[in-house]
This record gives structure tokens, C-alpha cells and sequence, in this order.
């Protein structure tokens, strides 16, 4: 059954309330390495509520309460060849250390790449706080590998990023632990592929990999460590492509351009020599 266009187009979801506590932000800010030094304050304030000043949420927090992208259903997606493509994040204002979030969830487009070439299914979901007052819009890209050729539109899709063609300014490295799937699964998302040896081998991977907004925190964890001095919300704007696979316990390192309020990034598995997360663009406040 082919990919039914006006049915994704017409697709929305609005006012999903979504509850958090200081619990689950500690449980996200553990699960993208924070906390790693429990002897460094900087790193306790993102895991304890004890603290005085109180507890700090991560930015990227907001990408796991939006509806996620095996609730997009409808008949002609198929999910086995879906794959995370990019994700972008815009922050208006902090999100609390607890709260009952609503978001707005629609399918901004569909791009159609071609028969062989699948197709691009961007999902916008904007977070806001019972009085209106706008927290974050978070914006999916997913790539249906097995859905091209249906008709949609095929010009208009964002571009990535470019990254300066000179050498980085500074590198850093990032790490991650053999566990880390284990703790990120319990922030909601609960795919086998991320735990299951078995599962993990059928879908062609030789053991679990990270889940790709797990990656995406951990470059956010990189960014508020090494360039925001642990102000996170210096972060207006996070964007990345995942260009291939993160292994639990793989050694990473993140490269960082600075242009004014602009950051590029990307992150490399530092033994594999190999890119990881592509095309990063962080936009500062000042």
C-alpha cells in the first residue's frame, strides 16, 4: 500500500498534556552523562534537587516528551525501514524542573525523493506550559527509506548545516557508557533495537545501538559543558544529522567552530574515525 500523503499531511495532534517531574529530569540528565563527576558541582546540579539554587533541566529534555515517531501511524509507512535523519530543537524559555506540559504535534511536509530513494517526513511538535507561555519546538526529520515514489513534492526540504572547511577550533571528548541504552530506554523510548542482541541482528547490527536522541543529548551534554560553561540555556537552537550508528560504550569526540553566536559542530567515534553526527549547529544567546 503506498504512503498516503493527505492522510500524513492532515495529521494533528494538539494539546497532549505531558507530565514531568524532578525525577524524570534527573532520570534524562543521567541518561546523557551527566553526573559522570559526582564531585564536580557543575555536573550536581543537572542530577540534585538538593542543591542549593535547585535542580537544572537539560535543554534536549524537551525531545522526550513529544510524541514519538512510532506514533506517527498511518497505513503505508513502513516502520521497519523508518530511520531518525536529523532532529532540530528551537528553545524559547526553560522548561521547569517540574510541569504539565502540552504539545502540539503536525506533520509540516512530506518530500518525496524518488522510487529507489525513499522519502523525508518531517513532524514539528511545539511544547508550551498551561498559560501559553511557549517552552520548545522540536522538529523530526525521518527518513522512510521504503516509502519513495508516491507522488509528494520534491524540492523544499531543509538543508543541513555546512561545516567550515577549516580545521576545528578546539575538540573535546565525549563519553558514553556499555549501560547508557539501558538508562535512556527509560526515559520512554523502549525499542528492542536498543537492548535486544537478538532484535539488534535482525534489523543487520552486530550488538544494540544507542538510541539516535540519546546521541543528540549527549552532543547537548558536550555543547552546555565545553562551551556554555554550564549555562544551558545559553542554547536558542540545537540541530544535527545522525550520518551513522552509536555503539554503547563507544569513545567519541566532539568538534566545535565558533562564529559569533554560532557554534558548528560534530561528533566522531574517535577509534573508528568515523562521523557520527553531522552537520551541528547550535545557536547561542549571547
Amino acid at each position: 500500500m503506498p504512503l498516503d500523503y493527505e492522510k500524513l499531511r492532515a495529521l494533528h495532534f494538539r494539546d497532549e498534556v505531558r507530565h514531568y517531574d524532578e525525577k524524570d529530569v534527573i532520570l534524562y540528565a543521567l541518561s546523557v552523562g551527566f553526573g559522570a563527576d559526582a564531585s564536580d558541582r557543575n555536573e550536581l546540579e543537572y542530577v540534585c534537587e538538593c542543591l542549593e539554587g535547585g535542580l537544572k533541566t537539560v535543554p534536549t529534555l524537551a525531545t522526550v516528551l513529544v510524541r514519538s515517531a512510532g506514533a506517527i501511524d498511518t497505513p503505508g509507512i513502513n516502520h521497519d525501514l523508518l530511520v531518525h535523519g536529523d532532529q532540530r530543537l528551537r528553545i524559547d524559555n526553560p522548561l521547569p524542573p517540574e510541569a504539565d506540559v502540552l504539545a502540539d504535534t503536525r506533520v509540516v511536509e512530506i518530500f518525496d525523493k524518488g522510487e529507489d530513494k525513499g522519502a523525508l517526513l518531517l513532524v514539528e511538535t511545539k511544547l508550551r506550559l498551561g498559560n501559553d507561555t511557549p517552552l520548545a519546538t522540536s522538529t523530526t526529520g525521518l527518513f522512510l527509506r521504503g516509502d519513495g515514489g508516491f507522488g509528494g513534492p520534491k524540492d523544499g526540504a531543509p538543508r543541513p548545516h555546512t561545516i567550515p572547511e577549516r580545521d576545528a577550533d578546539f575538540t573535546a571528548p565525549l563519553h558514553t557508557t556499555p549501560n547508557q541504552a539501558l538508562l535512556y530506554r527509560l526515559n520512554g523510548d523502549r525499542n528492542p533495537l536498543h537492548v535486544d542482541p537478538g532484535f539488534a541482528a535482525r534489523a543487520g547490527f552486530n550488538r544494540p545501538i544507542l538510541h539516535g536522541l540519546c546521541s543528540y543529548g549527549i552532543a547537548c551534554r558536550g555543547m552546555v559543558q565545553h562551551v556554555c560553561d554550564y549555562d544551558a540555556w545559553r542554547i536558542r537552537e540545537l540541530d544535527a544529522r545522525f550520518s551513522a550508528p552509536v555503539f554503547p560504550g563507544d569513545v567519541l569526540e566532539m568538534e566545535f567552530w565558533r562564529e559569533d553566536k554560532t557554534v558548528s559542530f560534530r561528533v566522531r567515534n574517535k577509534e573508528k574515525k568515523q562521523i557520527v553526527i553531522n552537520n551541528g549547529r547550535c545557536l547561542l544567546e549571547n
